[in-house]
C-alpha cells in the first residue's frame, strides 16, 4: 500500500529518538511470531534496499503499476531484493468498484487480471504457489460485482498455480442501525471466497500505536482482525483523523522513516506479518 494514497493508504512507522529530534522506527529484534516489513509504490533504489534491510525482513513488491502510477519501478528487481535476504508481499492493483458494471463483466475482469498477475509473477521469477494480493483501495462492504471479481480472481490464480490474497481495510464502517462492517470480514464471510490470505490495514490509534515498534513487531491479530496474516499498522503520511492519539509517534512531516534512514529519504508504510516471507516469494 503506499505514498500515492492521499486519503486512504498512506503509511509508515517511527519513534521519537530525541525529544527535539526526528521520529524513526527503532531497530528491534524480530518476534518469532511477528516480522516487520514495509511497502511503498515507488522502488526506493538498490542502495536504499540494502540500507532498509537493517530494519525490515520483507517488502511489498508490485506486479502491476500501482494505482495512480503509469509505470512499475519494481519490475526486474526480484533477484537483487532476494539476494539481500528479503521476503515478499506480492501486489496487483485491483479495480475501483465503480468500474465493475455487471456480474459478468466483473468476472471477466477478475479472470483477466489474474492471468496478467500470473504472467507478471512468472516473468519476475516468482514460483508457483506464491500468494498474490489484490489491492483493494476502498473500505466497508463490497458490492456484489466486486465479490464476483474476487471469485474469478481466486479461481484463475489457482488455475495458474498461484494462491489468492487480498489487501483490504480492517477498519469498521458503520452502516446504520447498529451495524458495522470491515472489508476484511465482508470477504471472509463470503462462502465462495475460501482460503484467501488477508493483508489488512488499520492505522487507527488504537489498536495501532502509530509510528512505533517497541520490543517486537505487533502480531497481525492485534489489528482487530484475528485471522489477519499481515497488518499494515502505520501509513505515510499519517491520516490525521485516525492518528490524533499517536501523532507524536510520527515524524514532524507526518511520515515514517526507518532508523537506518537518518536523512529521511524514503517514507514508508509499515507492516507486521506472521511470516518473514508472507507471499512465499523468496523461494
Amino acid at each position: 500500500m503506499r505514498e500515492r494514497r492521499s486519503l486512504r493508504i498512506l503509511g509508515a512507522c517511527c519513534v521519537c529518538a530525541l525529544a527535539l529530534s526526528f521520529c524513526a522506527l527503532p531497530s528491534v529484534p524480530q518476534s518469532p511470531t511477528a516480522y516487520l516489513g514495509f511497502d511503498r509504490n515507488q522502488y526506493p533504489a538498490d542502495a536504499a534496499m540494502k540500507v532498509l534491510r537493517q530494519d525490515f525482513v520483507f517488502t511489498g513488491y508490485w506486479l502491476s503499476s500501482p494505482p495512480g502510477e503509469k509505470t512499475n519501478t519494481w519490475q526486474g528487481k526480484r533477484e537483487y531484493i532476494r539476494s539481500l535476504g528479503y521476503g515478499f508481499l506480492l501486489l496487483y492493483s485491483g479495480p475501483d468498484s465503480g468500474t465493475l458494471k455487471s456480474l459478468a463483466s466483473a468476472a471477466e475482469k477478475g479472470t483477466a487480471d489474474a492471468k496478467a498477475a500470473t504472467a507478471s509473477a512468472r516473468r519476475e521469477g516468482f514460483s508457483g504457489g506464491s500468494i498474490i494480493f489484490s489491492d483493494i483501495e476502498e473500505g466497508g462492504r463490497l458490492t456484489a460485482n466486486y465479490h464476483a471479481y474476487l471469485r474469478a480472481w481466486s479461481a484463475e490464480l489457482r488455475r495458474g498455480g498461484f494462491k489468492p490474497g487480498v489487501y483490504c481495510s480492517g477498519m469498521p464502517v458503520r452502516e446504520g442501525q447498529g451495524v458495522s462492517i470491515t472489508t476484511a470480514d465482508d470477504i471472509y464471510n463470503d462462502p465462495l471466497l475460501p482460503d484467501f490470505a488477508r493483508w489488512v490495514y488499520n492505522d487507527a490509534c488504537p489498536p495501532a500505536g502509530g509510528c512505533t515498534v517497541e520490543s517486537q513487531a505487533p502480531a497481525p491479530a492485534k489489528s482487530g482482525i484475528g485471522y489477519a496474516d499481515v497488518w499494515q499498522f502505520a501509513q505515510s503520511p499519517r491520516r490525521k483523523q485516525f492518528t490524533a492519539r499517536c501523532a507524536a509517534k510520527y515524524a514532524a512531516d507526518g511520515n515514517c522513516y526507518a532508523p537506518s534512514d537518518a536523512a529521511h529519504r524514503w517514507f514508508l508504510d509499515v507492516n507486521s506479518a506472521t511470516s518473514a516471507d508472507p507471499s512465499g516469494g523468496a523461494k
